[in-house]
């Protein structure tokens, strides 16, 4: 599969919108979503077959990137695209000189914790109790990624 990467333009938002109401469970609010130019914006789209198939936002402040949030359509999970997203967000660390990358994930998504961790981030902490969930709240895993 082929794909195409690109930095999140005013022009992807809606696209962007629609993804994110639909792949979590609580999704980002639209202003956040809408925020393009925010300190640090590291916010790329994937692209396969001329449509708009996945985002990431993160912060880059000073070498240390943050990975905000990262989606991929649910009619196309499954198949390798959140992989190739990730593996393009770390390309794009490294092209930037970045020392480190960090993420969190919510305790209950599994598939996520086992693609995180098959590229190479580490568990570092937790943050207990901090995501609301259908069952109260769940704990936030803090995951942490070096370059050397």
């Amino acid at each position: 599969m082929s794909f195409i990467f690109t930095p999140l333009s005013q022009a992807h938002l809606d696209a962007v919108w629609q993804i994110e109401t639909v792949a979590h469970s609580h999704p980002w609010a639209e202003s956040m979503i809408r925020d393009v130019h925010s300190r640090g914006a590291m916010h790329y789209v994937m692209h396969h077959n001329n449509e708009l198939v996945g985002y990431f936002y993160a912060q880059n402040i000073v070498g240390e990137v943050t990975l905000l949030n990262i989606a991929i359509a649910p009619k196309h999970q499954g198949k390798g695209l959140g992989r190739a997203l990730l593996e393009q967000f770390l390309t794009l660390c490294e092209q930037q000189k970045a020392d480190s990358a960090w993420l969190e994930v919510r305790e209950s998504n599994q598939a996520a914790y086992g693609l995180y961790e098959a590229l190479g981030f580490n568990e570092v902490d937790r943050r207990r109790n901090y995501y609301p969930s259908d069952n109260g709240k769940e704990d936030a895993i803090i995951m942490s990624y070096l370059f050397f």
